[in-house]
């Protein structure tokens, strides 16, 4: 174990509304679950940002030493429009617009979603269910809060009966909302009379004929509801009862205000010890939308080719400017705070890769250990990246003073700022160093550009020899030399 005994970590409790000391359910372990995304579109930026705050949350635990189950859903069914109960699937409308197979959708979308968290340097879940996967679970559980009296068929179709549950529990706990409240507030809408209250809500829905995503149970042929799904598959992976709960800020109403009745009434506990929620980005100032076009694509950034960046931006430099915010806080995304962004990226990294060619003194006159405990003691504060940050740029002013003479630090206190700045900026900040990488590239690039001239100037002196072996060698190194009419060319492989 790593650091686990002697650091107190603080997480912010949404079911509280305070900061609470982290006491895990079984010491050295912690369980997390984080509502993935409905697989029905390229992800939003704005998701992005939650997976990366929870991938935040998930390295900082795990560089302290704690064993983690991280399960990340993907829905691929049950997610109505407008989160309602009435409407179409996101999925198989995305499947009738595009005239494909609803798998079809998921499998493009799912690719789609791998690959952007991929590149951003997200680390992968230890468990990634699927809904479609666990329709048996989803089943088990509805008949669960139907035997104990917290659900209801009503013509193939099986409801929440929030009303009978809210007389022995307090369904809005989470969301601080009122059931009386949202009973005078809801709207009428088409499939209400199935109901025996407005804000009962979707276990399973009876599938309409023209309905292709569909799954028989015993009320029939249907499908489950959005809400349930995540239930199913976080108890069934980290146990009726588990450490940490994650997700987007909108999903805290209804969202997860669901998933905490469902658990309650099947299983007569609560299943979550912390409830956390990341916020939302906007950009230029106002919300994310397509309809609107106040919109950017993970993939528009890293390209550049959009309307709203003057240039292409790399994903750790994406992942960089969103960690500068706190994740409870809204972050608004701009052309100026990225540029900003980059230029703090570039400063780090220098600062990383110049940590080796600093020589070490006799004695140290900077109190390392000091800072080392300030950038623990930020992360311990609920996550708090933006202050980490801040205090990886003191260490960056030691390093630049250092390297021009003006402080020492002995060979100790030199590997305890080395070993904290890469620990904090690779594994628990998950950064790349893609600046480094570039120097790199140059310089593979003009070494293997100098024995090409070389070998022509060899092969121009008929001094075939050398000139075969300087090819031979390169492929040895997975380096190919291409002889064109232009002239030679080389690929890595």
């Amino acid at each position: 174990m790593h650091l686990q005994q002697n650091q107190s970590l603080k997480i912010y409790n949404s079911l509280s509304g305070e900061k609470e000391t982290f006491i895990p359910l079984h010491p050295g372990a912690v369980g997390i679950y984080v509502c993935g995304p409905t697989v029905y579109s390229n992800v939003h930026l704005g998701n992005c940002r939650t997976f990366i705050s929870f991938d935040l949350v998930y390295r900082y635990l795990k560089h302290l030493g704690f064993k983690v189950r991280y399960v990340r859903n993907i829905t691929d069914v049950g997610h109505i429009e407008d989160d309602a109960d009435e409407g179409e699937d996101k999925i198989a409308k995305k499947a009738r617009l595009e005239k494909l197979e609803p798998m079809e959708i998921v499998q493009q979308y799912s690719v789609d979603f791998h690959q952007i968290l991929e590149l951003f340097n997200n680390l992968p879940p230890s468990i990634e269910p699927t809904a479609t996967g666990h329709i048996i679970e989803q089943i088990q559980t509805i008949k669960q809060i139907v035997d104990n009296g917290y659900g209801y068929e009503s013509n193939g179709s099986v409801y929440f009966d929030v009303v009978k549950f809210n007389k022995t529990h307090n369904y809005g706990q989470l969301s601080g909302r009122n059931l009386d409240d949202m009973l005078s507030n809801s709207r009428e809408l088409s499939g209400q009379e199935e109901k025996r209250n407005p804000a009962d809500f979707a276990l399973w829905k009876k599938a309409e004929p023209v309905h292709i995503m569909r799954w028989p149970s015993p009320w029939g042929d249907g499908f489950p509801g959005w809400h349930l799904e995540c239930t199913a598959m976080s108890t069934k992976y980290l146990g009726n009862h588990f450490d940490i709960h994650g997700g987007g800020m909108d999903l805290k109403f209804p969202h997860h205000e669901c998933e905490i009745a469902q658990n309650e009434a099947a299983t007569g506990h609560s299943p979550v010890n912390y409830w956390m929620h990341a916020n939302m980005l906007t950009l230029n100032g106002k919300k994310m939308s397509k309809s609107t076009g106040n919109n950017i694509l993970p993939r528009e950034i890293f390209t550049g080719n959009n309307s709203v960046l003057s240039k292409a931006f790399s994903p750790s430099v994406a992942r960089f400017f969103m960690l500068q915010a706190h994740y409870r806080s809204v972050l608004d995304f701009s052309n100026d705070a990225i540029v900003a962004a980059e230029k703090g990226y570039n400063r780090l990294m220098e600062a990383i890769d110049s940590l080796g060619t600093i020589v070490a003194g006799a004695t140290s006159t900077i109190d390392v250990c000091a800072w080392k405990q300030h950038c623990y003691d930020a992360m311990n504060d609920d996550f708090n990246s933006p202050i980490l940050i801040a205090h990886l740029f003191e260490g960056v002013k030691y390093t630049n003073l250092l390297k021009d003479g003006k402080e020492t630090l002995t060979a100790a206190d030199l590997e305890v700022l080395a070993k904290t700045l890469n620990s904090f900026v690779f594994d628990v900040l998950g950064l790349r160093n893609e600046a480094g990488e570039d120097s790199s590239n140059e310089k593979l690039d003009g070494v293997v550009n100098m024995l090409i001239t070389m070998r022509n100037e060899a092969r121009a002196n008929k001094d075939f020899a050398l000139s075969d072996q300087i090819r031979i060698k390169l492929s040895d190194l997975g380096i190919e030399l291409k002889d064109t009419r232009e002239g030679t060319t080389f690929t890595v492989n």
